[in-house]
């Protein structure tokens, strides 16, 4: 099996070292000249709570790629989505399945019209997880889950096969027949996750000790259900009570990997995560206050940002 991971941070990292570490596929990195180097020199490091490694792996830059894979791993950032199109498009042949595991859910659209709905499968990544200057990936907490299907709810032969390669690794890997339900699920959670978190610059915890972050954390995740519902995917049930209860308490560390990419001065997924949401709420006349809050916030952070003004 050939598989093509574009990037080798957090989630690329992980996965595709997984596969690698577990000789489950023939795996090669598409990275940049830095990270290339980097690898070269030091191979693909990994600490986890699930056991650390270092493999030597197959890097190579987007130019170098000349044959098309089995399976694309898609793990950039989805401001980076058309850029890791151009980088991937050389791997992608006739019977490739590209695997997208960015957040949100406009990305498949756009995958779809480049490559063809046929080639293009769902997917979803939870895990917390980052990349450290020093080229280290460091799993941040015990989540270590892919998430994948086709588009149409099939379970066709390459969802199995794919799912099969990730059972050799210590990776929890699954296979379901309705991938675009569970994309809006991770969007419900992560879109209160991230909203609350970087607007108020601090994790769950933090924000749950103060006198009035229980109900804004609560309002903002039964709006973003309702918005789901509204497009055509309810949540499960018990789904806003799970989620209300690790959302409010005041021991949880939990932050979403926007707020880290604030703090570190970085760019962050604003339109496709919160503003997505916005869109949607507008579109289906569903209260936005909360969104629009959130947004200003982050398009505001964005301006700031790109004036050098942090």
């Amino acid at each position: 099996m050939q598989v093509v991971c574009l990037g080798a941070g957090g989630i690329g990292g992980y996965f595709g070292g997984r596969l690698v570490e577990a000789n489950a596929a023939d795996v090669t990195f598409i990275v940049r000249p830095a990270r290339k180097a980097q690898l070269e020199k030091d191979g693909l490091r990994v600490e986890s709570v699930h056991g650390d490694f270092t493999v030597r792996v197959d890097a190579k830059l987007s130019e170098e790629t000349r044959e098309p894979a089995d399976y694309v791993l898609l793990t950039c950032k989805a401001y980076d989505l058309d850029s890791a199109i151009d980088a991937i498009n050389p791997a992608v042949g006739p019977n490739t399945a590209i695997v997208p595991l960015l957040n949100g859910l406009s990305h498949i659209d756009r995958l779809n019209q480049i490559f063809g709905n046929e080639r293009v499968l769902g997917g979803i990544a939870q895990i917390g997880i980052t990349l450290q200057p020093d080229g280290l990936v460091k799993h941040l907490n015990d989540w270590h889950t892919i998430t994948f299907g086709e588009q149409d709810g099939t379970m066709s032969p390459r969802v199995e096969a794919l799912k099969a390669a990730f059972d050799k690794t210590k990776v929890n890997a699954v296979a379901v027949p309705d991938i675009i339900q569970k994309m809006w699920e991770k969007l419900v959670m992560l879109s209160t996750l991230a909203s609350i978190t970087c607007l108020m610059r601090a994790n769950i915890g933090e924000i749950s000790r103060t006198s009035d972050g229980p109900a804004l954390v609560s309002a903002l995740l039964e709006q973003n259900a309702k918005i789901a519902a509204a497009c055509g995917y309810p949540m499960p049930d018990g789904f806003v009570e799970r989620w209300r209860k690790t959302f409010t308490d005041p021991n949880a560390q939990i932050a979403a990997s926007m707020l880290r990419d604030i703090e570190r001065k970085g760019p962050v997924e604003a339109d496709h995560i919160v503003g997505f949401m916005l869109e949607k709420a507008r579109a289906h006349g569903i209260d936005d206050t909360l969104h629009r809050i959130c947004f200003a916030h982050l398009k505001a952070y964005e301006q700031r940002r790109a004036a050098g003004r942090l």
